[in-house]
């Protein structure tokens, strides 16, 4: 657990403190100068609580007295591993998510603002997706469990507000990345799953396996620009409605020319091979972000290969560490 104070009038309490966007959310804060006088920053990783179990989340709660909470704790993974593990995702998160939201109401914090995402819009859609479209049809067969465990947020938001007026709300970002992501081949999200593959490929001198056709798209947003948006969120912010937070639709890339880019950056030499009997998942999930833009019209994303190459450098200089 990290605190980090000013003069408290807000306390802040962020689950999920260790994991990508929360160490993101810490470096804005920490070393963006991010913080604000009266907000201290209390940011929980799982040694602090097994947010699975109620009395545990309720001790933590308890213990803090959070006056705002950034819920980002859950069990993810990328494609592979949902598609195996589908009830586990299901019955963890609707745990999690169900513990941390009665805590937060039990200490009566004013606000919650919880992380969903782009995966839990129906697959059978129109796109752009937008914020009305959530629960309009079933989500993608290979990941319904944290898909309608995610989706149930939403209403579990609704239903606070409806029963006790509480102002909690959802943020829905898009394929997050950035430094301290998971790049767990087997089972981390698409991005840092390139990046690990390729940084092994080259020391082995071997050619670049990427899984699938290469064809679906993604929109990809740098944690550092989650980060900045979520604290606007928990600060200016004021409906229960989720909001996208992503790049624009203009933005969205191939599976193939994120392999592309990841080799660019990393400077690697080898084939890049497709490895089309793997499952490409979803086609794409576009997402439109013009609620965001008509909030934020001149917020200025950071360029997707900077940030990639920023993270593949993070990465080669913390390959020790890195969570893989």
């Amino acid at each position: 657990m990290m605190a980090v104070c000013h003069t408290a009038q807000k306390r802040v309490l962020v689950t999920g403190g260790s994991g990508l966007v929360g160490r993101a959310i810490q470096h804005v804060i920490n070393e963006e100068g991010g913080g604000k006088d009266g907000e201290e920053w209390i940011f929980l990783s799982s040694k602090d609580a097994d947010l699975m179990n109620k009395e545990e989340t309720q001790a933590v709660f308890q213990k803090h007295k959070p006056t705002h909470v950034i819920h980002l704790a859950a069990m993810v993974g990328g494609l592979f591993k949902n598609m195996r593990v589908n009830l586990d995702f299901w019955r963890n998160n609707i745990y999690i998510n169900d513990n941390v939201l009665q805590a937060a109401h039990e200490v009566d914090a004013v606000k919650v603002v919880s992380c969903l995402s782009t995966c839990i819009f129906p697959d059978k859609t129109t796109y752009p997706i937008d914020e009305t479209m959530i629960h309009n049809g079933p989500p993608h067969a290979s990941n319904f469990g944290y898909s309608y465990a995610k989706r149930m947020i939403d209403v579990h938001n609704r239903a606070y507000f409806e029963q006790y007026g509480r102002s909690y709300t959802s943020v829905i970002p898009t394929n997050v990345f950035g430094p301290h992501d998971n790049f767990n081949i087997e089972d981390g999200h698409v991005l840092p799953g390139l990046i690990h593959k390729a940084y092994r490929a080259q020391k082995e001198g071997k050619p670049l396996v990427v899984w699938g056709s290469g064809t679906p798209r993604r929109q990809f947003i740098y944690s550092l620009d989650l980060a900045r948006l979520v604290l606007w969120v928990v600060r200016d912010y004021n409906e229960v409605e989720p909001i996208i937070l992503s790049v624009g639709e203009e933005e969205e890339v191939s599976i193939k020319e994120a392999a592309e880019a990841v080799v660019r950056a990393l400077d690697f030499k080898e084939e890049v091979v497709y490895d089309t009997d793997k499952s490409d998942g979803q086609f794409k999930k576009t997402a439109s972000n013009a609620k965001l833009m008509r909030y934020l019209p001149n917020f200025a994303f950071t360029p997707f290969e900077k940030a990639l190459k920023e993270t593949c450098d993070w990465f080669v200089a913390n390959y020790d560490n890195a969570r893989k």
